[in-house]
């Protein structure tokens, strides 16, 4: 296989669980698609009191959890390479808290790939403010599995029509060509504002006129990108809804959802707060969260 030395690595936050292995498949497929290399770590932490002295030191704590780590990396390794036996491996072990080391780790990493549920040193990792830390500080894509899917279905991204979203768009399109896949690009319109606090206008506007708008904002943004992949079959689809709605039901059958971390419109913040935790709780793919930039 073709390998790209100097390729940043795809990063996989392992701590043991079922959920992590399936990032770690995920992952190794990314890699073996890409040609790039596999980054497992793992990271625990060791608190300085709430174990009983007489019974175990410190340094005997230590050890043990130094000796669990390594066992779930090669744990996490063996998968990797029962998916793509080909690709280059690295583990590595650290003390310390999650979300501080899979940010730095970001910075050198083409993706981060986590599990939707954890155990160890990434419990609760895709949960309240922990995940908004990663997807709002990370500085590269990042991917929660939290179920893997095989099988023909396409690739969907949330639009917004705003040029934030572009990002997204990008990373969607090559997810879509690698795999052979289609593209289904969704683009939710109804906004909280509308349906809320103009209430009395609601009823006077041409809603025709919005959705005809609306497509057109569509299709401007995803025209660049279908020129530059020209392979990918795209399916536009603009629905009055909301985003978390529109996009859990476009993404039944789909491989990987593309969202970007921040928006206007429909997708505003979709990331942040009670929206984007509806999305990693119950999209029925894993989700790839792209900062704009």
């Amino acid at each position: 296989m073709d390998r790209n030395p100097v390729a940043p690595p795809v990063v996989v936050g392992v701590d043991g669980s079922p959920s992590a292995l399936d990032a770690v498949a995920w992952a190794a497929d990314e890699c073996a698609r890409h040609h790039v290399p596999l980054r497992l770590v793992h990271t625990y932490f060791l608190p300085a009191t709430g174990y009983p002295n007489m019974i175990v030191n410190a340094s005997e704590v230590l050890a043990a959890f130094d000796a669990q780590g390594r066992l779930w990396l090669a744990e996490a390794e063996a998968a990797a390479r029962a998916v793509a036996p080909g690709i280059a491996v690295e583990t590595a072990l650290f003390s310390g808290t999650a979300i501080p080391l899979l940010i730095e780790e970001s910075a050198n990493a083409r993706t981060i790939v986590v599990g939707s549920r954890g155990l160890g040193g990434f419990t609760g990792l895709l949960l309240g403010s922990t995940a908004v830390a990663l997807t709002a500080h990370a500085r590269c894509p990042v991917v929660v599995v939290r179920t893997r899917v095989a099988g023909a279905g396409p690739v969907v991204v949330g639009v917004d029509g705003s040029p934030a979203s572009e990002s997204a768009i990008g990373f969607a399109f090559e997810a879509a060509s690698t795999r052979g896949a289609p593209l289904t690009a969704v683009l939710s319109w109804t906004d909280v504002l509308v349906e809320s606090s103009f209430q009395a206008v609601r009823f006077s506007m041409d809603w025709s006129e919005v959705e005809d708008e609306q497509r057109r904002l569509l299709a401007e943004r995803m025209a660049g990108w279908q020129e530059k992949y020209p392979d990918v079959v795209v399916e536009r689809v603009v629905v009055r809804d909301r985003p978390v709605r529109a996009l859990v039901r476009a993404a039944q059958h789909a491989r990987l959802l593309v969202v970007g971390s921040h928006g206007r419109g429909g997708f505003t913040g979709m990331l942040l707060g009670s929206t984007g935790q509806a999305l990693v709780h119950h999209a029925p793919c894993p989700v790839a969260v792209v900062r704009s930039g």
